[in-house]
């Protein structure tokens, strides 16, 4: 069996001098990903005065787990703190929330896998993660990021929606092949707790696919409400 690689240290982004933070996102990554692959999600975040550590992949390194509950421990960041997983990692976040791991304030999951897929090939693999350009470059070029890894069949926790205890968003893409829409929408259904967005045209990796910029913008709305109370009031309303 192959050893696992090293553990990294969280990738970190900061809110700008002289504002104070609003909150903190820990992001748990998917299959064949590391914390530096969410680099732009992190910054567009930090820029809106959220703090963002993101972390590697659980199912590489078991871990990252432990990792996360300590910076959900670590007093100096400031909440609300929320749990972000792409991929494997939202079934992992979904995992340490439905475990009432503390410092879980919400909980944002994005690509929720539901099903084993097979790529084929790298082009069908980067095809299938993001429509954009400049991400599939970046997936190519890396030398950290592992290829092939969507293929592995590695066990995932158990989803158990229904025990977790905090507000959680869903994004998701239509034309996700790698975790179909409609098989998603099943896995969320009958929970009240989960407000669900899907994004036309996008894939697997919402967070980093042609949509990126609706995605974040997407994601520091929900962050607004939540830090107005846990009900996540309505505070901007459309024009009739």
């Amino acid at each position: 069996m192959p050893a696992s690689p090293p553990s990294l240290p969280p990738s970190s982004w900061n809110e700008p001098e002289g504002l104070a933070a609003r909150g903190t996102l820990i992001v748990l990554a998917g299959r064949g990903e590391h914390g530096g692959v969410y680099e732009r999600f992190g910054r567009r975040l930090a820029f809106d005065a959220y703090r963002v550590r993101a972390l590697g992949d659980p199912t590489a390194d078991p871990s990252v787990t432990d990792q996360a509950a300590k910076l959900l421990a670590d007093e100096s960041l400031p909440g609300p703190k929320v749990l972000v997983g792409s991929d494997s990692g939202a079934r992992y976040a979904a995992h340490l929330a439905a475990e009432q791991t503390p410092g879980i304030d919400a909980l944002i999951l994005a690509g929720l896998p539901t099903s084993p897929w097979e790529s084929g090939s790298w082009e069908a693999e980067v095809e299938a993660r993001t429509a954009c350009p400049t991400h599939q470059g970046r997936l190519t070029n890396d030398p950290e990021f592992r290829r092939g890894a969507l293929d592995t069949t590695a066990a995932l926790p158990e989803l158990r929606l229904g025990s977790v205890r905090v507000p959680v968003l869903a994004l998701h893409g239509s034309d996700d092949r790698v975790s179909p829409l409609d098989q998603a929408l099943s896995a969320y259904a009958g929970h009240p707790g989960v407000r669900t967005v899907t994004f036309n045209g996008g894939r697997h990796d919402v967070l980093n696919d042609a949509l990126h910029r609706t995605a974040a913008a997407t994601v520091v709305l929900f962050l607004e409400r939540l830090r107005l109370s846990p009900e996540l009031p309505v505070i901007a309303e459309g024009l009739a």
